[in-house]
């Protein structure tokens, strides 16, 4: 059964991350306030990115790796611009061997 991978701007700014079978009826869920908790003290929200998955279970697994990804990483998928990721991948703490000198 395919499913969708989405993400929701909220009213104070955050991103919510989701997956779905059925993205209209979600979002209206989320706008109705009954989506999920995180969602329902942000009204309103805003879909801001979505994916088609032939599989619900992959968007499920892509929902989970994105959930972890920064602020600024979502974002780059946002605005189409994919070919950030890398770049906003790389560990930039001390304990990064590149930053080593």
């Amino acid at each position: 059964m395919a499913g969708y991978l989405y993400i929701l701007e909220c009213s104070d700014g955050t991103f919510y991350t989701g997956s779905t079978k059925n993205l209209e009826i979600r979002l209206g869920q989320h706008q109705s306030g009954v989506g999920a908790n995180y969602t329902k003290t942000r009204l309103p929200v805003k879909l801001v990115f979505h994916q088609y998955f032939m599989n619900i279970a992959d968007a499920f697994l892509y929902e989970k790796k994105i959930q972890k990804w920064s602020r600024a990483k979502k974002k780059a998928i946002i605005e189409n611009q994919w070919e950030l990721l890398p770049a906003l991948s790389e560990c930039k703490n001390d304990t990064n061997f590149r930053n080593k000198e």
